[in-house]
């Protein structure tokens, strides 16, 4: 062989194997990433918890101070420490779900607050409950699937979520009806909760639903994947979206792109406020202002100068109560 041939062969080998070697490194981390996202059982590799916080800050693009400022954890620990009674529902595809449950004693409304990704029912709400407990409302704290006392090994991020919510919906109608509460019930969620609220608003929801708050909502797994590779880890998501989507069918038996929030919206009936934070980097307002733009029913938009994620209610505790307050009122007006 000839030494020019013999180069070409050396060459080519070698880009084989470092394409080879690539291959397997974005295998390696898209797995690790779908872990991250969507499995139960994760854990980061680091047992730092300063090294947990950067990967958090990484994903998320947002301060862990911010995500979990001593306002939220105290919230949080008040909300606990009510010690509320656990209720238990089962899911469509025969999951126990489990919730805590705050009845005050003379109910106006029901509020089923769905909390987000890797979070909690008292962390997402711990702030918010007590104006919700202080205006008379039954609330349902569920843990969603994967977390909590609830059962699952996976996380939808929404598309399995979704049928939960209703599994919620119809326990609430029930419990409302054995107790002869004859009130309006209120659809509010935070995130991944929020929308799990909207594209549960797809679906038949009983005559009893009058209203959805959705709280800084991604539109579906497709889009807060492709945001997050892109913006803040600084991946191709066009050498990855194939992984990723592979990874998704293998956990849930759906594809990242089976069901959006945009699609339910195109069918939803029920009033919808939207809110979000103008500076939330994990899961831009972009995609709110186009859950509104596709909202065919009455709906109205909140949004918070200033606030990251997750942080409207604590950014601006007063403007956000006063568009709670005004939306309910609209609703038990016309219903009235």
């Amino acid at each position: 062989m000839k030494k020019s041939s013999l180069k070409l062969v050396i060459g080519a080998g070698i880009a084989a194997a470092s394409v080879g070697a690539a291959l397997v490194y974005a295998y390696k981390y898209t797995e690790n990433l779908m872990s991250m996202a969507m499995d139960r059982s994760f854990k980061p590799k680091s047992s730092s918890e300063e090294s947990s916080k950067k990967g958090l800050e990484k994903v998320t693009g947002e301060k862990t101070s911010d995500l979990f400022s001593p306002a939220i954890l105290e919230g949080a620990e008040r909300l606990k420490a009510l010690d509320l009674p656990e209720v238990q529902t089962v899911s469509k595809d025969g999951l126990t779900l489990s919730a805590h449950l705050y009845l005050p004693s003379s109910p106006k409304r029901m509020v089923i607050a769905m909390h987000g990704w890797r979070s909690s029912w008292a962390n997402d709400f711990g702030m918010i409950s007590e104006f919700w407990h202080d205006n008379d409302c039954i609330v349902l704290y569920p843990d969603e699937r994967a977390h909590g006392k609830s059962e699952g090994e996976y996380i939808g991020f929404g598309l399995l979520e979704r049928y939960d919510c209703i599994a919620w919906v119809n326990w609430a109608v029930g419990f409302l009806k054995e107790h002869e509460y004859d009130i309006p019930v209120y659809l509010h969620g935070i995130s991944m909760g929020g929308a799990t609220v909207l594209m549960a608003a797809g679906e038949e929801l009983p005559s009893e639903v009058k209203g959805i708050i959705s709280d800084c909502a991604f539109t579906s797994p497709y889009s807060i994947w492709k945001h997050v590779a892109e913006n803040n880890i600084g991946i191709s998501y066009s050498l990855c979206k194939d992984l990723l989507n592979s990874f998704c069918k293998k956990r849930i038996s759906l594809p990242m792109d089976h069901y959006s929030t945009l699609d339910a919206m195109k069918k939803c009936n029920i009033p919808v406020l939207f809110i979000h934070g103008a500076n939330d980097r994990f899961v831009p307002i972009q995609m709110t202002y186009e859950n509104y733009m596709a909202c065919r029913s009455d709906k109205r938009l909140f949004v918070v100068p200033g606030a990251g994620h997750i942080t409207s209610y604590s950014t601006d505790t007063e403007g956000y109560q006063k568009a709670v307050t005004e939306f309910w009122k609209e609703q038990e007006k016309i219903t009235e």
